[in-house]
């Protein structure tokens, strides 16, 4: 074979290959599991370095790793409820608000009204529910946007906040006690009820999400409104459900929070909406909607919780780097997110 048959033969042998690593890509970037799988990786990793940095003061202890549920519970539900609103297209910027509205509407009514717990539990989340059934209901049948309908929700809440008092109200209720101190044994470690009750609303989600009519609809919006629509999908009625489902899990989220802190507070929850969203675009679903899993919220949310761990047993940061290190992680997984779209469209 002569010199110029070989060297034809070398670049012909080139040219071949960079079409084939140019589909791997494109395929990378175009599985939906990308993001996801990017979140648990860095979970991983994250709690593998913990382990390897703090073995010498029981970061790898089970309890540990439980604790980044009990800790984060009401950040789970309230996520949870976030997920379906984002997967849907919309936002809901009212979630802290309804969560702050929640400690202090229990604590006035338990404390102040002596009203039982397990009345006041059910009108909570009514109230939660209902307050998401009318931003929906504005959204879909005015046509307004998301952003400019809860973000009047969150100003809304925060005001109700400080109608029933300007003070903090303390809970001393021995149901609300009890409950707070209560632990379920695992056999390697304990889990509180709010725990328990976040995971049970992740697996609710998990379900209705992908084994539902309802589920498959709220994909459906988010990925193109206008096809939905001509598919004959009930637009108006899954919307509204989408923000009543997230009123209803921010309620819930309060209640949780109240499990947590025993008290209400009209500064309770603020930039609690924030660390929500965040946790669901760490978890990998698209801010443009249509596409997303409720266990990756779970890990996003473990990945914000594990960071304020490993500040705590690194003890000379400022809490202020959890800040810091959620914003970096946001703006990754959105370069993440315009890449894989970026791919899409073309």
């Amino acid at each position: 074979m002569s010199a110029t048959t070989k060297t034809r033969t070398a670049a012909e042998g080139r040219t071949a290959s960079k079409p084939a690593q140019a589909s791997a890509a494109t395929r990378l970037l175009g599985d939906r599991r990308l993001p996801v799988l990017v979140t648990v990786g860095l979970f991983l990793a994250m709690y593998i370095a913990g382990i390897s940095r703090y073995q010498n003061y029981g970061f790898g202890e089970p309890q540990v790793f439980l604790n980044l549920f009990i800790d984060n519970g009401y950040l789970l539900v309230a996520a949870v409820g976030a997920t379906l609103v984002i997967m849907s297209g919309g936002i809901d910027l009212s979630v802290g608000s309804v969560i702050g509205f929640t400690t202090m509407f229990t604590a006035w009514l338990v404390e102040e009204q002596g009203l039982p717990l397990l009345l006041v539990i059910p009108l909570a989340l009514g109230v939660g529910a209902f307050g998401g059934f009318l931003m929906g209901y504005v959204i879909h049948n005015f046509e307004i946007q998301p952003f400019i309908v809860t973000l009047a929700g969150l100003f809304l809440f925060r005001g109700l906040c400080l109608v029933i008092s300007k003070e903090s109200i303390s809970i001393s209720n021995s149901t609300v006690s009890s409950m707070a101190q209560t632990r379920v044994s695992l056999g390697l470690g304990e889990l509180s009820i709010g725990a328990l009750v976040a995971l049970v609303v992740v697996a609710a989600a998990f379900y209705i999400l992908h084994y539902t009519r309802f589920g498959r609809r709220v994909y459906a919006i988010g990925g193109n409104e206008q096809s939905a629509l001509l598919m004959g999908l009930p637009l108006g009625g899954t919307k509204i459900a989408v923000y009543t489902v997230s009123g209803f899990c921010s309620a819930l989220a309060g209640l949780l929070f109240i499990l947590f802190i025993q008290s209400g507070d009209p500064l309770h929850g603020i930039g609690m909406e924030l660390d929500a969203i965040a946790a669901v675009v760490i978890g990998g679903t698209l801010l443009t909607g249509g596409s997303g899993y409720v266990l990756g919220t779970l890990f996003g949310v473990l990945v914000l919780g594990l960071i304020k761990t490993i500040i705590s047993f690194e003890g000379t940061l400022s809490s202020w780097w959890t800040k810091i290190a959620t914003g970096v992680l946001l703006g990754a997984f959105i370069l993440i997110q315009r890449a894989m779209t970026a791919r899409k469209q073309t």
